[in-house]
């Protein structure tokens, strides 16, 4: 891929995770200008949301574990809340095509993806080491936490309030107060 053509593929890329916020359908958007010259397929540009996705998930997880909460699981959930909440239209797209795939490839890609995504939540949040057997059921506890908290607050947030940096201390009066 020449460099031009990255570029163009990364700019069509941010104009379908655009479209597909504003649209808030679930459906790939593939009406999307520059979507068939940059991109073969469904699956294609499936796969780079997919990938998206799993960037930022993993920067957000990083960043609430820097602050090393008290309660891990619940930052990870906390975490892929923020996520969803930020990248929305990529996650009804996700989850859409996850739940109904239009073919067999997809289905196939969304299956590894989401097992993928469930033992990494796992490993994260310190319950599960990656290869064990019960990682996915745990990293889909964990999605399920999450997806509870982006319908509602955590009272474990551990984002700092208005950018200050919280303590130990505090995080423990928070942690016991809750």
């Amino acid at each position: 891929m020449s460099w031009k053509a990255y570029h163009r593929r990364g700019d069509t890329l941010r104009a379908v995770i655009a479209a597909s916020a504003a649209r808030r359908d679930g459906l790939l958007p593939m009406d999307v200008d520059g979507v068939a010259e940059t991109f073969r397929d469904e699956l294609d540009l499936l796969a780079a949301l997919q990938l998206k996705w799993h960037t930022r998930l993993s920067g957000r997880i990083e960043g609430v574990l820097a602050g090393q909460p008290l309660d891990l699981t619940e930052a990870v959930a906390l975490a892929w809340s923020r996520t969803a909440e930020e990248l929305a239209g990529v996650r009804l797209v996700l989850d859409r095509y996850r739940a109904e795939p239009t073919d067999e490839a997809i289905a196939h890609a969304m299956e590894v993806a989401t097992g993928k995504e469930h033992a990494f939540l796992a490993v994260m949040a310190g319950r599960s080491g990656l290869a064990a057997p019960a990682a996915r059921r745990i990293g889909a506890e964990i999605e399920e936490r999450a997806r509870r908290l982006h319908r509602g607050v955590s009272a474990l947030d551990p984002a700092p309030a208005a950018g200050r940096r919280v303590g130990l201390l505090e995080r423990i009066r928070a942690a016991l107060a809750a």
